[in-house]
Formats: C-alpha cells, sequence, structure tokens
C-alpha cells in the first residue's frame, strides 16, 4: 500500500522533507521543522516567520535542483519514485491542486448553478461581453441593423432565479419570455434600438422537459425586429440539482436568417446539459418528458 500524503524525508536529500502526494513526490520541499505558514502570517514577527521559512524552501529547492544534476539518469528516475516508509506530518497549505486545463473543452461549467453545458461546434466561450451570466456566443461580432453598436449572432445565458418566489419551471418560463425577447431584440442595457425596435412575436413551442435529470420547462419565440431579419428567444427553467434547488434560468437568443446559428443547437444544448455532480446524468425525474408543440 502506498504511504498517504505527507512531508516524508527526501530519498535523494535526507537532510530535507519533500511532499508525497499519495502516489509520486511532488515539487515541494521544506527544512525539517519548518512551520506551515497560517493566515496570520502577514505583519510583524509573522511576516518574519514567513520570509524564513520561503527562504530555506528556496535554498532546499536549489540545493536538491544540485544534488539532481550531479545523478545520472538511471539514479534519478529510481529514486524519484521511492516511496517513504515513515508517518507524514502536517499537510503543506500550498498543496497542488489540479490543473484548470484539464477541463474538457466541450463543456462549459457553470459552477454557481451546479451545471455543465456542451459547446457545440461554430461556439466559443464568452470574451468581451459585459454581461456576467453569458456562457457561450457565436464567435464574432457584426454592425448592429438598427442604432450604432456591436450585435451578435447567438448568446446563451444562465443565470439563478433569486427575484421571485415562484417555483415552476412552467410559471417561470411563461413569466420570462417576454422579457428575454425585449432585452435581447428591443433595447439594450443603454437604451440604443440594436434592430429598431420589437415588432411582434410568434409561439414557436413550448413544453415540458427532461434537463439534467429534472423536469423543466421551455417556450421559444419567433420574434419579428423593425430591422434586420429577427431572431429565436427561448427561455428554459428547471430546478438546480445542487444547493436549495433554486430554479435555473437559461436563455437562448437566436439570430434568424443564413447567418444565425441552428436553430437545432437550442435542442443539443438543453439535451446536453448535466449536474458538475455526475456528467453522466441524463435521465432520472423527467427522463421521459419531451416538448411539446
Amino acid at each position: 500500500m502506498s504511504p498517504p500524503p505527507g512531508w516524508y524525508p527526501d530519498p535523494s536529500a535526507p537532510h530535507l522533507q519533500r511532499w508525497w502526494d499519495g502516489t509520486a513526490w511532488t515539487e515541494h520541499w521544506q527544512a525539517p521543522g519548518a512551520p506551515v505558514p497560517g493566515p496570520a502570517a502577514g505583519t510583524g514577527r509573522g511576516k518574519v516567520v514567513a520570509i524564513t521559512t520561503a527562504g530555506a524552501v528556496l535554498v532546499a529547492a536549489i540545493v536538491t535542483g544540485a544534488f539532481f544534476m550531479g545523478q545520472d539518469d538511471d539514479s534519478d528516475g529510481a529514486q524519484a519514485q521511492t516511496a517513504p516508509t515513515t508517518v507524514p506530518s502536517t499537510p503543506p497549505s500550498d498543496s497542488p491542486s489540479p490543473s484548470p486545463s484539464a477541463a474538457d473543452p466541450s463543456l462549459v461549467v457553470d459552477q454557481l448553478n451546479g451545471i455543465t453545458l456542451p459547446l457545440p461546434d461554430g461556439w466559443v466561450r464568452p470574451q468581451y461581453v459585459s454581461e456576467d451570466d453569458v456562457v457561450m456566443t457565436t464567435p464574432g461580432t457584426y454592425d448592429c441593423p438598427g442604432d450604432t453598436g456591436l450585435c451578435r449572432h447567438g448568446l446563451v445565458i444562465s443565470r439563478t432565479v433569486t427575484a421571485n418566489a415562484e417555483t415552476s419551471p412552467r410559471t417561470l418560463a411563461e413569466q420570462d419570455i417576454s422579457k428575454a425577447a425585449d432585452d435581447a431584440y428591443d433595447r439594450d442595457e443603454i437604451g440604443r434600438r440594436p434592430y429598431g425596435g420589437l415588432k411582434s412575436h410568434q409561439l414557436v413551442k413550448s413544453g415540458q422537459v427532461a434537463v439534467a435529470g429534472r423536469a423543466g420547462y421551455f417556450v421559444r419565440w419567433r420574434v419579428q425586429t423593425a430591422k434586420g431579419p429577427g431572431g429565436y428567444v427561448e427561455s428554459l427553467v428547471f430546478p438546480a440539482s445542487v444547493g436549495t434547488e433554486s430554479p435555473v434560468l437559461v436563455r437562448f437568443v437566436f439570430d434568424a436568417g443564413a447567418d444565425g446559428p441552428p436553430l437545432a443547437d437550442m435542442d443539443r444544448i438543453t439535451q446536453g446539459i448535466r449536474s458538475v455532480d455526475d456528467a453522466g446524468t441524463g435521465g432520472g425525474v423527467g427522463s421521459s418528458i419531451g416538448p411539446t408543440n
């Protein structure tokens, strides 16, 4: 059995301690008996202790680096993976954590609402977007057909419903769709009309749908604008699978016309939403529920 994570004498430099993560040696060293810096080590004597400890670690790293440089390749590999046999001490405050680069590039993670959303082809993570809750957009921008400004052909927004005591996904989706259309195609945050204003709307479809194993509800409109081809908006609401299970609202804003994203992407994204705790979640409550026209 492999020893548990902890500080052990470094087999290649016994006068130093090195952090064993439970499976392999890491790049963390300290002098024997060195204190682990705490939250109060910021001023006065605490700062001196922190600086002294940092100096000890730096010297240890230099000494150990010199030691490794003096070994041949075979001995270096063997000693670097030799497992410790003594009991570990207190773990370091800066023990390694998983690299963000390990995240799946085909998914967008919404930690606040505890969900992941698939990132379809032709979509990117948001860049230079003022709204905090936009989770993906189509790439690039274009000159809005109405008032001066830059528009995007597609947006997906994810947020928690907090300003409403209502919890019914159907009621919340039906209440939100009008605001979603106004926000997307009537007036922007500073009162401009990027599409010349909203002229009319038509219900495309609505109904119950399973989202991350929970029973949700969606409403989709086709909107006509004074300028440009108009677009499609959808309000999708479902209970969160984490925390207090507050309702989660996902808005879709797709331009119509040849330059807009395929309407089928709304369904692809909805079907691919999963709980962050279980990337395989797809069934469960409401798994047999499908949209109605």
